[in-house]
């Protein structure tokens, strides 16, 4: 993204709080104003109120003095203020922009891109966008004020010497140019590798109990080691490409200086002319460093901000349909369904067709890889298919919308989410209000009501991250709960009851018989005596359904679905 566009789009974001950046500038004018002031006042002291008959009270000296100080700290504040008030709010602008799209996203993009990326993005780079545009805008606001007062009355005093002092000028903008490009690509770099180093701690921090039993500190250890290593060598680069300006800067003032000095002893210049326009050129050396030195965090800034407008800017996810289906009964249709992953050579879905009436439960078993979690992908249109299409109560997924659709569905998966959050507010997920009625219904129906009693906070207390204060049959319990509190019409369990011992596992399928009732419902499941009663079980292998129908039917049939249930029938009993 060229920089002009970059710019032009936090200029975009600025401009509904113009009126407070305007006092900002006020402000850094003041502070900039009172730069000519002082050597001003320091020239009429030198050459007038040393005099043995001074023109002038005493007394103003300090009032004078203190006035000029008075009026910078009113500048310097109102500067530091009304700054941190604009981006303060551009900051939060920037990220809720940033997460409404993460949660737009394509699934596919979480696919391509690493957790730490996002989260690196959302978090860190929105800041250093904002940090850029606070330390470039000071920089390049005040201190050109400065700068602009300051070599106007340096010219006003004496154009030849101020000729002579402004050699700096040109150096520091060669300097500037010649690392630019460098210090921007550095820049790209180095957010890579912490977005990675984000992704190593979020790992680290979600499988810590992994890493303790498999003894893999070690090999968590060098992977944050090669990434923090990779983050020092890269600041130690940008470090020496910017620190270069400050001692090149700093040996063409002296230069300069050294020249003015003999210049004006050779011009009879009396000594409070002298000292202040010694005095401003000195004065000239703070905001030119800072405009030399703000190279480096403007291209710190202009990386972050391509990635952080890469998200804001991504396609959200497709929603092409205008169709509000109100409360589907449930009838689901496959047409002719062909579905390949992005990038990948060999097709998940081939030539698939199923109807799926309302009130049915059909259960899809099969090996791994047979397609079973891509149909669950496609009929929650978490992607959407290259060939044939789907249909909810006669009409085309394309024509509902996203919304709509998802809302007549709920999912229990063997993979639990939870939310750090309180047991009600994860149950009611999704709910602008709670309804503590059909909450106490749902916990009872998912056997949840002995847990309940046990919590310190009962209903209201905060389960931790990802249900950490729960066991693996409660998290998965509370899973159960969500799906019973939506009381969507269509039904996704994917091994609902895989966490179960098999106590919880008979109270919670009873619980799920009785959701299921007179409810579409999709069954995904490798223990086969789960489905045993399932209206119609379907077998895929390779992306295609290669059998159909009952429990007794397909036994009877001796193919795929038997030979797989008589294995996993030896096998338990084996096991016994």
């Amino acid at each position: 993204m060229e920089t002009k566009v970059i710019i032009r789009r936090l200029l975009s974001l600025v401009k509904p709080y113009r009126s407070r950046a305007w006092m900002a500038l006020l402000s850094m004018a003041i502070t900039a104003a009172t730069q000519p002031l002082l050597g001003e006042a320091l020239k009429v002291l030198l050459d007038d109120g040393f005099k043995d008959n001074v023109g002038f009270s005493l007394w103003w000296i300090p009032a004078i003095l203190v006035s000029i100080f008075i009026l910078r700290g009113i500048g310097t504040f109102g500067t530091a203020y009304f700054n941190n008030w604009v981006l303060s709010r551009v900051l939060n602008d920037m990220r809720a922009m940033a997460f409404e799209k993460v949660l737009r996203l394509p699934v596919a993009r979480y696919q391509d891109e690493s957790t730490g990326k996002i989260i690196n993005t959302v978090v860190n780079d929105v800041r250093q966008v904002v940090d850029m545009i606070q330390s470039v805008f000071v920089a390049c606001v005040r201190d050109v004020l400065v700068v602009i007062g300051l070599l106007g009355t340096l010219l006003y005093l004496n154009w030849k010497l101020t000729l002579v002092a402004i050699i700096v000028i040109p150096l520091t903008a060669v300097i500037v140019r010649t690392t630019t490009k460098r210090l921007r690509n550095l820049n790209r770099e180095s957010q890579r590798v912490t977005a990675e180093m984000t992704g190593v701690v979020e790992e680290a921090a979600r499988g810590h109990q992994v890493i303790r039993v498999f003894s893999g500190e070690q090999y968590e250890r060098r992977r944050f080691h090669q990434r923090s290593e990779a983050l020092r060598g890269f600041s130690q680069r940008m470090t020496v490409a910017f620190a270069a300006t400050t001692p090149v800067t700093q040996i063409a003032t002296s230069l300069a200086l050294s020249l003015v000095i003999v210049l004006a002893i050779q011009a009879d210049m009396t000594v409070g002319e002298f000292t202040q326009f010694v005095t401003m050129m000195l004065m000239l050396l703070t905001p030119l460093k800072s405009l030399a030195e703000v190279n480096g965090p403007m291209q710190r800034g202009m990386a972050a901000a391509e990635t952080v407008f890469g998200i804001i800017d991504s396609e959200p996810e497709l929603d092409t349909g205008s169709r509000d289906l109100g409360r589907a009964t449930g009838h689901l249709v496959l047409e002719n369904v062909v579905f390949r992953y992005p990038n990948a050579v060999n097709l998940a879905m081939n030539d698939v067709s199923l109807e799926v009436k309302p009130g049915q439960t059909v259960a899809l078993v099969g090996v791994s890889g047979g397609g079973k979690s891509t149909f669950v992908n496609l009929v929650t249109r978490f992607y959407d298919p290259e060939g044939g299409r789907l249909l909810l109560d006669g009409v085309p997924y394309a024509d509902v919308k996203l919304a709509s659709l998802r809302g007549q569905m709920a999912m229990v998966s063997q993979n639990v989410v939870l939310f750090d959050d309180t047991l009600a507010a994860n149950i009611a997920y999704g709910a602008e209000q709670v309804d503590y009625e059909r909450l106490a219904g749902a916990v009872r129906a998912a056997h949840l009501t002995d847990v309940v009693a046990r919590l310190p906070d009962g209903i209201d207390t905060r389960i931790g991250e990802n249900g950490s204060r729960l066991s693996g049959g409660q998290r998965q319990r509370v899973a159960i709960a969500r799906a019973i509190y939506k009381d969507a019409p269509l039904l996704i369990l994917d091994e609902a009851t895989s966490a179960l011992d098999n106590e919880s596992e008979r109270a919670v399928q009873a619980a799920l018989d009785t959701l299921m009732a007179g409810r579409t419902t999709i069954v995904i499941a490798h223990r086969l005596s789960t489905i045993e009663r399932a209206d119609r079980i379907v077998v895929m292998e390779a992306g295609r359904i290669v059998e159909q129908g009952t429990h007794d039917e397909l036994l009877a049939h001796k193919g795929m679905y038997a030979n797989l249930y008589h294995l996993q029938f030896t096998a338990a009993a084996d096991a016994q």
